[in-house]
């Protein structure tokens, strides 16, 4: 699987929620600068991430984006999934077409693909960023938080 740059920028820009205080808001510009992002780019993505009910705009001077629910309720599956990422390793053949060796294949495909979501839904926002500061300091590196 590879992660394209919707969800790579999606999972970002959550992340960078993650760390505001009290889970307030921050602005997309701010969001942009602080994980060199392209600012117009991802105010589309935070708007599927709104539909897609992860996260809530606020309006007003002090408004922007912020996580509508905590972080650990907020896994990597329903990020990608609300930008449109699929994890899908393969289109199906019709049976008709399968030989033996085939379906020995497609059986470990499908049951690789199963074990792959059951991973993005069981790694949360949280989970993430603790890996995430764990390899900070472990790479002696200061407060400020760049994924």
């Amino acid at each position: 699987m590879k992660l394209t740059t919707r969800g790579h920028y999606s999972v970002k820009a959550l992340l960078d929620l993650s760390l505001q205080p009290n889970f307030g808001p921050a602005s997309v510009n701010v969001i942009s600068q602080r994980q060199s992002l392209p600012a117009p780019y991802l105010e589309k993505l935070l708007i599927e991430l709104r539909q897609a009910g992860l996260v809530r705009s606020v309006r007003g001077s002090k408004g922007g984006y912020q996580l509508a629910r905590p972080p650990v309720q907020i896994s990597l599956g329903h990020i990608l999934e609300a930008v449109g990422e699929t994890v899908e390793p393969f289109t199906e053949k019709s049976a008709a077409t399968q030989q033996a060796e085939d379906w020995v294949t497609l059986t470990l495909w499908k049951r690789l693909h199963q074990k792959l979501k059951e991973s993005l839904y069981s790694i949360s926002l949280e989970d993430l960023y603790f890996d995430a500061r764990s390899w900070q300091a472990a790479q002696g590196a200061e407060t400020s938080f760049v994924v």
